[in-house]
């Protein structure tokens, strides 16, 4: 699994997320661990992006790095002297991956105010990521929108993807595909592949389990009654490794 996995759309390294108690730990330890493990790259935070040049000296590319450490709401702040130093923010990472040899830059769409309107955080994400088009253009650094739903987040389903996508309007800015959280949501991830693949720069191989038990007896709407959501999941769903969900790996 060192090289990269061959597939119907070609050969792709699998790579390690590096999260939790990877980040404390040193960087050559980690990155022979992943050698090792037949990991081919590595996603880094935001706080590591001055650790990319260690990274490829020890033997282990850089797939992605996080455009944000907790910032990411800033961009969809209603404070617009926090949207400006938020993408002031953004401006310095960009330069710094591109300097590094970095390729994609990993975002998830957060919501600062949760009950906010929709129309009204879509216009402040607009905005500000539209001020970093010029940057992501001269150094040729793409963004991977991840779809994780939560915190009133935009860019994961298929319609707010396409909205933003549109407002966008430059290759640039594209998709992190991860089936998990679609399967969640109930959004076919294979319809949703077909619309989108074009845009996709980077996937996350997460999977999720939908216990049909529960739903039949619970449904969607009144499952809140339960003692227990399912770790790392809710009531009807949880998130598991590629394979052991509802996934259909073969046709992504």
């Amino acid at each position: 699994m060192s090289s990269p996995a061959n597939t119907s759309t070609g050969g792709f390294p699998i790579g390690l997320r590096l999260t939790g108690p990877f980040t404390k730990l040193p960087i050559k330890e980690t990155a022979d661990w992943a050698r090792s493990n037949g990991f081919g790259c590595v996603d880094l935070p935001a706080t590591q992006v001055n650790d990319v040049s260690a990274w490829q000296s020890a033997g282990v590319p850089v797939g992605t790095v996080d455009l944000f450490g907790r910032e990411w709401s800033g961009m969809l702040s209603a404070d617009a002297g926090k949207r400006s130093a938020t993408v002031a923010q953004a401006e310095q990472v960009i330069r710094t991956s591109a300097a590094a040899g970095v390729r994609i830059l990993f975002v998830v769409m957060l919501a600062e105010d949760v009950n906010l309107p929709r129309r009204e955080t879509f216009g402040y994400m607009v905005e500000s990521y539209g001020a970093l088009r010029d940057s992501l253009q001269r150094t040729g650094l793409r963004v991977a929108i991840e779809g994780w739903p939560g915190c009133n987040a935009h860019c994961c389903t298929p319609e707010s993807y396409r909205a933003f996508l549109k407002e966008m309007n430059c290759p640039n800015y594209g998709i992190n595909f991860d089936p998990s959280h679609l399967l969640r949501m109930g959004i076919d991830p294979l319809r949703f592949i077909r619309e989108f693949a074009p845009q996709v720069v980077h996937v996350h191989g997460k999977d999720t389990l939908i216990d049909a038990e529960r739903l039949y007896d619970h449904g969607t709407e009144q499952a809140g009654f339960l003692d227990q959501p399912y770790p790392w999941g809710g009531w009807f769903w949880r998130y598991t490794i590629p394979g052991r969900g509802c996934a259909p790996w073969t046709p992504c």
